[in-house]
């Protein structure tokens, strides 16, 4: 979500006479685009700003910008901190050239306020994918759910659709020029609604912008996901069959604690009505490890429902209170830091185990993949995704970045297929 606005925010200050530069150094106006879903995240930004200021001491004339959830919630914080010219919430990114006008010295300028109807839908990406193979597409803002661990409603506003045609029309544009595969990105697509139009609806209607175009999506909310999203996803051979469904625990109380309004038995149902549609289908998941009160046996029920489901790969994650949400006003944050990292540990053993089962599996299957680009570790050969979502990599044999090879799965490890190309 961060690269898509990210995009935006770039085609806003290009047509405002803004050029990329590819050095800190020779950057007249740095901006970090940032996010709060977890503590750690924001405290990377706190330390990015230090280097900020050095450049600031050098060149008197630079500007610093916070962009983004982090200047949504700490908005008061960062103006203090002396540090920042320009703080913009996520729907404040088309005043972002007015903003950068009107700063003055110990004069910084803010704009915060969220919208409801904000969707950027008229904006054009200027897109980073130095590749050209994959586009982020965002299909809709904010969300409605109100977990009660997350910021996300607090920062992004609430939920609200884009237009379905210019969606459609914004995946035609990256097609004609090169691209192969777009993300539908949204907080939650599956609740997607623009009048009569369902997310299933929706992607029906990208998948048919051409059959060599890959669509993919996320996130999912496992209460939301539909036997219609389901069934149009098995019908089109270039809708991707990977799900990133989002579990969090396997515990129900802690699950109606965390207000995600689904029980285990019904996460279960959806995974099996998956599998019955998609038996090749691609899971993934995030596990939150720790959270208020959870005790032991909350714990084992988590484990147990990730051995059951043997998810592909997993977001896991110990459970970091953020302040101003319904858990953090309402629930102590009660489960000592070193139960919390011991219960992450086994979180994480585990799905590494599942994940090799999963992966291994794979040995000996003919699978399609989409070139991305040269393997960061070998860059003599090259790597690309399934439709599962798995990572290969495969000789390169005279292809390129944006081909559809098929390869065989002859080895893997517990993150990465290695495959030979077929004959």
């Amino acid at each position: 979500m961060n690269v898509a606005d990210t995009e935006v925010i770039f085609s806003i200050l290009a047509k405002a006479g803004f050029e990329r530069t590819s050095t800190i150094e020779d950057a007249d106006l740095i901006m970090a685009n940032t996010c709060s879903i977890r503590d750690n995240a924001e405290q990377r930004i706190w330390g990015r700003l230090k280097q900020f200021s050095q450049q600031k001491k050098a060149r008197k004339d630079v500007l610093v910008g916070i962009v983004g959830c982090m200047a949504e919630r700490l908005k008061e914080k960062l103006l203090e901190s002396g540090e920042v010219d320009i703080v913009a919430g996520p729907d404040a990114y088309r005043r972002l050239p007015e903003l950068i006008a009107a700063v003055k010295p110990s004069s910084p300028q803010i704009d915060v306020l969220l919208s409801r109807d904000e969707t950027y839908a008229d904006i054009t990406p200027v897109r980073t994918d130095t590749n050209g193979v994959s586009a982020f597409i965002s299909i809709m803002r904010g969300c409605n759910n109100v977990c009660s661990y997350c910021v996300v409603p607090y920062t992004r506003g609430a939920e609200r659709s884009r237009d379905p045609r210019t969606i459609v029309r914004e995946a035609c544009d990256v097609f004609s020029k090169g691209y192969k595969e777009v993300t539908l990105l949204g907080q939650n697509v599956d609740s997607y609604r623009f009048g009569d139009v369902t997310f299933a609806d929706l992607l029906g209607m990208v998948a048919d912008v051409d059959p060599s175009l890959r669509v993919r999506f996320s996130t999912s909310h496992p209460k939301d996901i539909s036997d219609e999203v389901i069934a149009m996803m098995a019908s089109r051979e270039n809708i991707c069959h990977h799900i990133h469904l989002p579990v969090q625990s396997g515990n129900n109380r802690i699950l109606e604690k965390m207000r995600r309004r689904y029980t285990r038995e019904w996460y279960l149902e959806r995974i099996a009505a998956i599998r019955r549609a998609m038996p090749d289908c691609g899971i993934t998941t995030d596990v939150i490890a720790g959270f208020c009160s959870e005790t032991e046996e909350e714990h084992r029920d988590t484990l147990s429902l990730m051995d059951e489901v043997g998810f592909d790969w997993a977001f896991m994650f110990a459970y970091s209170e953020r302040p101003g949400t319904l858990a953090a006003r309402n629930y102590p944050d009660d489960v000592p830091p070193d139960v919390k990292t011991r219960r992450l540990n086994e979180i994480i053993d585990l799905q590494n185990r599942k994940s090799l089962e999963c992966y291994r599996r794979d040995i000996g299957r003919k699978l399609r993949v989409l070139v991305e680009g040269p393997s960061k570790r070998d860059p003599s050969q090259l790597c690309g995704r399934a439709g599962s979502s798995k990572m290969c990599v495969f000789p390169a044999g005279g292809h390129k970045p944006g081909d559809y090879i098929d390869v065989i799965v002859r080895d893997c490890t517990s993150a990465t297929l290695i495959c030979d190309l077929t004959a």
